[in-house]
């Protein structure tokens, strides 16, 4: 299972990356709006940091999907076309993955309450899905399991789609992804520092 980092802290991603065998960042608007700078230009300072071959997962703010694919482009010509768009898996944003799959334009569903909705995202061509294990938990149901079940559908089904596991609280929850097999999950600096810190280690 490949580790992202799920921020845009300029000090914490350059940190990480010297430390742990990260493959990428992935950031939202309200990650970006936390930093309290310009959103592009602190996307194309990370995109300066990050090792040329890493990922970079940004996601769109408009609400419809014709916006949200002119915004995808947008993107794309400020950062590099080599980034992942993170669409939200609703009504509008599966119209927009299907729109930029037809593109050749990698997305990433991301919002994913529930194995349909991955389903869904899945089968409009998004590369990724992004079901957000803690959430999950906090609305009562059981963020695991969802993912266990997106990983049963994206096996059965045949589908060239990874899962991008997201939103985590605890190591616990990370350890359960790497034993399900999913292809990447991105954590948060805590999260990440997390996986080590344990006190027979640190001694």
């Amino acid at each position: 299972m490949k580790l992202l980092i799920d921020s845009a802290n300029l000090a914490d991603i350059e940190r990480l990356f010297t430390i742990y065998p990260v493959t990428g960042v992935s950031c939202n608007p309200t990650i970006l709006k936390k930093e309290q700078q310009n959103p592009y230009a602190l996307l194309e300072e990370i995109r300066q940091i990050m090792p040329s071959e890493a990922q970079l997962h940004v996601q769109v703010i408009s609400a419809d999907s014709e916006a949200m694919v002119r915004e995808a482009y947008e993107l794309r010509a400020r950062l590099g076309s080599d980034i992942i768009i993170k669409i939200p898996a609703n009504t509008e944003g599966i119209k927009a993955i299907r729109a930029l799959h037809r593109d050749d334009i990698k997305t990433t569903g991301t919002v994913v309450y529930t194995a349909l909705q991955g389903y869904l995202a899945a089968l409009a061509g998004a590369t990724y899905i992004a079901p957000y294990v803690n959430r999950i938990d906090n609305i009562g149901f059981d963020g695991v399991r969802v993912v266990s079940d997106l990983q049963t559908i994206v096996t059965k089904n045949s589908f060239k789609t990874k899962i991008l596991a997201a939103s985590f609280k605890n190591s616990q929850q990370v350890l359960e992804m790497v034993k399900l097999g999913v292809d990447a999950a991105t954590l948060s600096p805590e999260v990440l520092d997390g996986l080590l810190k344990f006190s027979v280690i640190d001694n």
